[in-house]
């Protein structure tokens, strides 16, 4: 029976002798192709964004062979009989034409759109997964930096391509991208008059965001990913805690057949869902928006969802700016303008960059983890995770605040006073109410190690009291419970002259210290139950009671 598990399947046997008689190349490809990948299904979020990349490559491809990235007015003479006439740039015409004229066009043009929102989506997803088990620790903490910085990429990828169809919608961001770029400090008219060639809006705006979109971008997103699944195959998922599963090993199935049958299979799902969108759900109807120009804007335009939260920072902020030296003619800071759009996203990307090293700063924790964390086992990542998404929502929902004014039929105005204040109060309520929940989330692991699990047997006491009894839990479910590891703590405690330990000492290091107790240490340890004693007796009872009266539901 032994010797039947660890035969060698007839599709990797094949190509391993047939490459090994050429490259020598087989014990190389029968290790990898039997390579084990722990079995969740959390570990596919990060497929999705894959997916949708390639289908970004290939849907984009199609589209490169009829767009035309350029600035020079035509007058239109296509199908479309509202713009008959209408002088515009041939990027929208041609963007008219793919959407209209070619076959296949408009089908393709929403598949690459509904894509892009799929692959940031799945990235963040992805991101908030690898955060929340604390999957970014020792030895993935490079793996970690790739994917911030693909996050960061596709946000630039994104706006780029929104705006190359050149209609009335992406005119009104890329003013908005301008007004910000103009607003800093010493280089914004640098930066200004390199994108846009000269003054805005130009005619190298479109071409020169078409290059950074079909070539640099992509080209650099497509190294990053390549090194972000290299070094993960080499490094190895972590894996949830549960049975047999520690630092050591992995639990789960072979790439060959498993891992490939069911990404194979994944990768269908995700063209599928992609496809129907496109097929069934309009996004960006270009058409109706009409071609760009600098003198018209449209009332309650939206950005894609990815940009909303830097669209709300924009509508909240108040109108601050700073004349240096008392006066506009020496020089003017925006402060409205420069503040929303370099906090909000500087404060996400910096946080996401420096917390596996900010938390081993303050935990001191320099080992190798390759099983995950439940969320809940860390509280205070928990609550530092949900305190930034709340951040985020708030910005986001409010970069909408003209339509909920509008058709909730509520003050712009209170709108903006709301979301000021909700900003702020937002993410510390959501810190507050996520750790009190991931504590009471452990008391319940402890109980049920404890207690055990309910039966639905319900049983009467000598005394007249019914109570529920209680079964141990099933192998597997205690193994996951009993995964839970404390979180590391520095030594923090004075020797016997009264001196702290070294790196302890000083205005930071005592600092340290007070971090290092609130966010480490064992929290609710799992032999805690509810704390009464009341449920060994019911556990006891459960094994057999003098009391014959029992009721099951």
């Amino acid at each position: 029976m032994s010797g039947e598990l660890n035969k060698v399947p007839k599709g990797i046997a094949g190509p391993s002798t047939w490459l090994d008689d050429r490259l020598g190349g087989a014990n190389a490809l029968k290790r990898n192709l039997r390579k084990i990948f722990p079995d969740h299904w959390s570990f596919l979020l990060g497929e999705i964004a894959l997916y949708s990349f390639i289908i970004l490559l290939l849907t984009g491809t199609f589209l490169t062979l009829w767009f035309n990235p350029s600035m020079t007015e035509v007058a239109y003479d296509g199908p479309y009989a509202p713009l008959k006439g209408v002088m515009m740039s041939e990027a929208y015409a041609s963007a008219l034409e793919i959407s209209f004229e070619v076959r296949g066009g408009l089908l393709m043009r929403q598949m690459h759109h509904w894509a892009a929102l799929l692959f940031v989506a799945g990235m963040t997803v992805h991101m908030l997964r690898v955060f929340f088990t604390g999957a970014y620790r020792k030895p993935r903490e490079i793996n970690w930096l790739i994917g911030v910085l693909l996050l960061s990429l596709a946000l630039v990828e994104g706006l780029t391509g929104y705006s190359l169809p050149d209609d009335l919608l992406s005119g009104a961001g890329l003013r908005i991208t301008e007004g910000v770029a103009i607003s800093l400090p010493l280089v914004g008219t640098y930066i200004t008059f390199f994108l846009f060639g000269g003054e805005y809006p130009g005619e190298d705006i479109i071409p020169r965001f078409y290059s950074l979109h079909i070539l640099l971008i992509p080209g650099i997103l497509l190294a990053l990913i390549s090194a972000h699944m290299v070094l993960m195959w080499v490094q190895k998922h972590t894996q949830m805690p549960g049975k047999s599963r520690t630092n050591t090993n992995v639990v789960g199935a072979p790439f060959y057949p498993a891992f490939m049958a069911k990404a194979g299979a994944y990768f269908l799902f995700t063209f599928g869902v992609i496809a129907g969108l496109a097929t069934f759900v309009q996004i960006n109807p270009i058409w109706l928006f009409g071609p760009y120009t600098p003198a018209d804007i449209s009332a309650g335009s939206q950005p894609d969802w990815y940009m909303g939260f830097l669209e709300g920072s924009l509508r909240l902020m108040p109108p601050w700016e700073w004349n240096l030296f008392g006066t506009a003619h020496a020089g003017t800071l925006p402060l409205s303008v420069i503040i929303p759009a370099l906090v909000p996203l500087g404060l996400v990307m910096t946080g996401l960059a420096l917390y596996p090293f900010l938390e081993q700063w303050v935990t001191g924790d320099r080992r190798e983890h390759h099983v995950a964390d439940r969320p809940r086992n860390n509280p205070h990542r928990t609550a530092i995770g949900i305190s930034a998404m709340t951040f985020y929502g708030v910005l986001w929902l409010l970069g909408a605040n003209d339509e909920i004014a509008a058709n909730f039929h509520i003050s712009l105005n209170w709108t903006t006073y709301i979301g000021r204040a909700l900003v702020f109060v937002g993410p510390a309520l959501a810190y507050l109410i996520t750790y009190r929940m991931c504590l009471g989330l452990q008391r319940s692991d402890a109980a049920i190690i404890s207690h055990g699990v309910e039966s639905g047997v319900i049983k009467r006491l000598p005394h007249g009291e019914f109570i529920e009894v209680h079964t141990p839990p099933a192998d597997d479910i205690e193994a996951h419970l009993r995964g839970k590891q404390p979180v590391l703590m520095l030594p923090v405690k004075e020797d016997r002259a009264g001196i702290p330990p070294k790196g302890m000492r000083g205005p930071l290091g005592k600092l340290r210290a007070r971090m290092s107790r609130a966010y480490g240490g064992e929290k609710i340890p799992l032999d805690d139950g509810h704390g009464h004693g009341h449920g060994d007796e019911h556990a006891a009872i459960g094994s057999g009671g003098d009391d014959d009266r029992s009721l099951t539901h």
